[in-house]
């Protein structure tokens, strides 16, 4: 039998180049953490899609299986797990994320 949460999280990352699972929305981030990753893409003007993993407590669970990664936000390109915010913030200063959004957007 299958979860609809698990294949909700499946279809958003599938169906989208950048998918950003965040607490709240990226108009109205609920943590800091979201908000930077947020900040981070609109500074590359990335369209993404964001799925907001607080309605439903199930959908951080599932998506913590899913990914075999315990925080939130969680970035993913091209169907590859990104990470964090610190992970992104990171890659962005060393110039690493720039060529995956710009590969994920040529695509």
């Amino acid at each position: 039998m299958s979860d609809p949460i698990h294949d909700e999280i499946k279809k958003i990352i599938d169906s989208n180049r950048i998918a950003l699972f965040m607490k709240g929305t990226p108009e109205m981030p609920r943590c800091g953490f979201s908000a930077g990753v947020v900040e981070v893409l609109k500074k590359h003007n990335a369209p993404f899609a964001a799925m907001d993993v607080l309605p439903d407590p199930r959908i951080r669970q599932v998506l913590s299986a899913y990914s075999n990664w315990p925080t939130i936000p969680q970035l993913f390109i091209q169907g590859k797990l990104i990470g964090g915010c610190d992970i992104v913030r990171e890659m962005d200063s060393k110039g690493e994320l720039k060529p995956l959004i710009e590969a994920a957007m040529k695509s």
